[in-house]
């Protein structure tokens, strides 16, 4: 952590703190997600599995652990605890992964913030999908691989959708929350609807929605999907960051875990 001098506070020290969204994963399990109301039907279990300074999802909610600081051994051996031997995990945003991690894949990813251009309105063919929805959702989800989205993603947060003739076509929904901010995720159309805009109405009834609470919209999106990118922006959202995403595979032995 960074420490100034404020020269206007007469000399007195002052503490530079990372923004939440550098560590999007981790303030949402130390935050929000870390609370026992924060996941419909858990029955006011908090969702954040945690030990010390690494936190993770439950594995049929998002595919994700995260670390207090991803520089720090100590985060490093609190996650191995928290997973165990010979267990893969995904992490972002990570730049070096420490020696005995076998790193099992990864690529590069984008995070762009809602800007004062970002119109937001609500959407009257959009419906609320809840537990009930969730095969048809996977269902498109499969379609149109929109990210990683598992059984119980969809009880994190308030995920809308639009049918025609019955059947799911497109939605999007909040899955990161953090202080102050919320993750717009799972924006995916049928390939047989689009060109309808339809993506861009449910973005727009979502965000009104997070606006509505007072947090400011975010969103993640692979570095090469660059019409994903280029939709989010013509909306009024900006490139803020890019980020590594890792899958590792945790040392596989007792012993290494001793050597940590």
């Amino acid at each position: 952590m960074a420490t100034s001098i404020d020269l206007r506070g007469g000399g007195a020290p002052t503490t530079t703190r990372p923004h939440p969204l550098d560590n999007a994963v981790w303030a949402a399990l130390d935050g929000p997600h870390a609370l026992p109301h924060s996941l419909k039907g858990m029955g006011g279990t908090p969702i954040a599995d945690r030990v010390g300074r690494a936190a993770r999802y439950p594995a049929d909610v998002y595919a994700f652990a995260a670390l207090a600081d991803p520089g720090d051994p100590a985060a490093w051996a609190d996650l191995l605890t928290l997973v165990g031997p010979g267990t893969a995990v995904r992490i972002k945003p990570v730049d070096r992964v420490p020696d005995g991690w076998e790193v099992t894949g990864g690529g590069e990813g984008v995070q762009l913030a809602a800007t004062e251009a970002f119109r937001t309105e609500p959407e009257p063919e959009a419906v609320r999908l809840g537990p009930d929805d969730v095969p048809e959702i996977l269902d498109l989800v499969a379609r149109t691989r929109p990210g990683p989205f598992l059984r119980r993603t969809v009880e994190l947060g308030a995920y809308l959708g639009i049918r025609h003739r019955g059947r799911l076509i497109a939605m999007a929904g909040e899955r990161l929350r953090l202080p102050g901010w919320t993750e717009i995720s799972a924006v995916c159309t049928d390939p047989d609807q689009r060109g309808q805009g339809l993506a861009t109405r449910l973005i727009r009834a979502v965000g009104a929605g997070i606006r509505e609470r007072g947090d400011t919209p975010f969103l993640h999106a692979a570095a090469g999907n660059a019409p994903a990118i280029r939709l989010y922006e013509c909306l009024g959202f900006a490139l803020r960051r890019r980020s590594t995403v890792v899958s590792v595979r945790t040392p596989g032995t007792s012993a290494e875990i001793g050597a940590f």
